[in-house]
């Protein structure tokens, strides 16, 4: 009876000690797995977050460049309605080039020499364009139109400046890296497809010149004559200043036109631009 007693209680021992090390074994899998679960949540929380981050900022962007064009339609309109139509039809380079010269005086800065390159660009005949395809369609127009521009100018490390309406106002450090990326603008709009019958062409000016103290009209005077080139040029046409051709005269894959002389408004005497294109 003695052996028997000892080893009932040596099995119920055993058997106790079996059960705390299930009973262990099962808490370990549910901790292990409630952990899981635990980490499971938290990557669907931050996908969930990071969709929504990546959806918030598209839709932010669209919202941001439909209402800058919508903004730039009721202005017009609003312009026509307070001041007539001959304001309105004053074109975007003009309206950027006063902005310009009154608000960025400090932009001549941007290269160690003070020299800068300044380009201007707007579609030709906007005003009809837009009056023929309608307020909807010329706010897609617009949205396009600025997205490639903002794209190439980002591609030869220029800058832009501003933009008003379809006209831009750009600066780059050298003038090469502003032809170039002007050309790159034009080949774009031309392999663009736009909704049938409408034509979209950009005419672009580019002048380059040198300013060495801040608020020295100099500056603003150079804005001023690259506003003057870019408004004698064609739609698909790249005009450049003198200084620029000159730069650049002898650059393979660049082949500039016989002098053009014109005469611009507020600088006296006659002035020589040259059509740009690629070789």
């Amino acid at each position: 009876m003695t052996v028997s007693a000892n080893m009932v209680e040596i099995a119920l021992v055993v058997l106790l000690v079996v059960v705390v090390a299930e009973a262990i074994g099962l808490l370990w899998v549910f901790r292990a797995l409630h952990d899981a679960r635990a980490e499971a949540e938290q990557a669907r929380l931050e996908l969930t977050s990071m969709r929504q981050e990546v959806e918030n900022k598209a839709a932010q962007r669209l919202v941001t460049t439909g209402r800058e064009a919508v903004k730039t339609v009721w202005q017009t309109a609003d312009l026509v309605r307070r001041k007539g139509l001959g304001a309105a039809m004053r074109n975007s380079i003009e309206v950027l080039a006063d902005w310009a010269e009154v608000e960025r005086p400090d932009l001549a800065r941007m290269t160690v020499d003070g020299r800068i390159v300044i380009a201007f660009s707007d579609i030709e005949n906007s005003t009809a364009l837009n009056e023929k395809i309608g307020d909807h369609a010329w706010v897609r127009v617009l949205d396009r139109h600025d997205r490639l521009v903002r794209k190439r100018v980002e591609e030869f490390g220029g800058q832009v400046v501003k933009n008003q309406g379809d006209g831009f106002m750009l600066a780059f450090t050298r003038p090469a890296g502003a032809v170039n990326c002007c050309l790159a603008i034009q080949r774009s709009l031309a392999s663009t497809t736009w909704k049938p019958g409408t034509t979209i062409k950009v005419r672009i000016g580019v002048h380059m010149g040198s300013s060495v103290r801040r608020g020295d009209d100099l500056f603003g005077r150079n804005v001023a004559m690259a506003a003057r080139v870019a408004a004698q040029a064609e739609g698909t046409e790249i005009l450049v200043s003198e200084p620029v051709r000159d730069k650049l005269a002898g650059t393979d894959g660049l082949l500039f036109s016989e002098p053009r002389q014109v005469e611009f408004k507020g600088f006296p005497g006659v002035h020589n631009v040259y059509s740009v294109s690629t070789a």
